[in-house]
């Protein structure tokens, strides 16, 4: 009699006497759905690693000059095509990418960066080929009010994203800050036409660097040794000991492997 009741059942009532704690307290189509749903994995590699590599290299070299350790006022008509390929392309590629491991915190960051690298890069670019006028190029300690919007725009959004970073892991969230800083006080050296401001905002610049360089590491080397070698502040007390793991994926019963949000 129990097998001929199982058979007589309408799909909604099967899912919902078979999945108990998926969705069966809610009877028809949502739990029949959620019972006969699968999930197809493309597994991708952490997208902020090449990310926070790509920030690292592209923070270290601007603002190395920014903060007067090097060069001169021609020196970013030799960095653009390191900042826009390296820091801008590689990036804004991280930020797609991690759009596809549906990490809204490293899209907006790696996308937002990418993007204006990419914009800095391709004004020095066109300065240097004569298409933009020489006169029109920043120079440090000179007033350029309009060159401060790009980073009080770049200064608001990051600072947002570094609150943000508190939920994930308290590294990212420090990096988010300084950078967020960094912008902060290059805005103000152009809008003052003050070269100390700049001088800060170039040493906040390469700190940033050097934490990325950190993240990007720890990541990597999670990703390679598969458990955590540098920790990184996470929430999970195991992702802040060496040999532990901070992340455990997320699987179905019927066996949908690695199913997680992020990376």
């Amino acid at each position: 009699m129990a097998g001929e009741r199982a058979a007589a059942a309408t799909p909604a009532e099967g899912a919902a006497t078979a999945a108990p704690h998926r969705g069966a307290d809610i009877p028809g189509e949502h739990a029949l759905w959620e019972d006969r749903t699968r999930v197809f994995l493309q597994p991708i590699a952490a997208p902020s690693i090449l990310g926070l590599f790509a920030l690292a290299g592209a923070t270290m070299m601007v603002g190395a000059w920014q903060a007067g350790w090097y060069g001169n006022a021609a020196t970013p008509l030799v960095l653009w095509p390191f900042v826009l390929f390296f820091g801008g392309l590689a990036q804004l590629l991280a930020g797609l990418w991690g759009y596809r491991a549906r990490d809204g915190l490293v899209t907006a960051v790696h996308g937002m960066w990418g993007a204006f690298f990419l914009a800095w890069g391709v004004f020095f670019l066109l300065i240097s080929v004569g298409a933009v006028p020489l006169a029109l190029a920043p120079v440090l300690g000179s007033v350029r009010q309009d060159f401060a919007f790009w980073f009080i725009a770049l200064a608001a959004i990051t600072g947002l994203c570094a609150l943000a970073a508190l939920g994930e892991n308290m590294v990212f969230a420090l990096l988010l800050g300084c950078l967020a800083v960094a912008a902060g006080f290059t805005a103000a050296g152009f809008w003052a036409g003050s070269t100390w401001p700049l001088h800060v905002g170039g040493w906040l610049l390469v700190a940033t660097a050097v934490i990325s360089l950190y993240l990007a590491a720890a990541m990597l080397m999670e990703n390679t040794f598969g458990r955590t070698i540098l920790p990184t502040g996470k929430y999970r007390v195991a992702g802040n000991i060496p040999g532990g793991r901070g992340m455990r994926p997320l699987e179905y019963r019927h066996g949908e492997p690695g199913v997680k949000i992020g990376q």
